[in-house]
């Protein structure tokens, strides 16, 4: 018996609104949606597929009353895939992410960064092919 990772929970006070961000960070599309929650993804998962093979997980937004509280336990990474780690920086303020100190000091080789709800993520290096 084995379990799949199918999707990763986001709480938020915003379903639409952060579905919309990561949407524009990831080239994600909503690929399901009801009362108070937004699910997004690069392709729309069948059960049939989920249970041959393991599939990339959708991220599911869910409403919430509460604030965030703390530093994330757990969060994304992402990859630049046709640009400059500092390009996409950029991009990603333009959409409304901020930079963010959680303590990881100076001269990394990554960005820690935070979405409109202030959820923490980092953006790694490029894996844009290099000229």
């Amino acid at each position: 018996m084995t379990s799949r990772f199918t999707e990763l929970v986001v709480d938020t006070h915003d379903p639409e609104g952060l579905a919309a961000f990561w949407c524009e960070v990831l080239g994600f599309t909503v690929i399901d949606r009801s009362e108070g929650k937004v699910e997004i993804g690069s392709w729309v998962p069948t059960v049939e597929e989920v249970r041959a093979r393991q599939m990339p997980p959708t991220l599911l937004f869910v409403q919430v009353p509460e604030e965030k509280a703390g530093k994330n336990r757990l969060h994304l990474d992402v990859s630049p895939i046709d640009g400059s780690t500092d390009d996409e920086v950029t991009r990603l303020l333009g959409l409304g992410a901020t930079r963010t100190d959680v303590g990881q000091g100076a001269g990394r080789n990554w960005v820690v960064m935070a979405d409109p709800e202030g959820n923490e993520f980092c953006v790694l290096r490029t894996l844009a092919p290099q000229n």
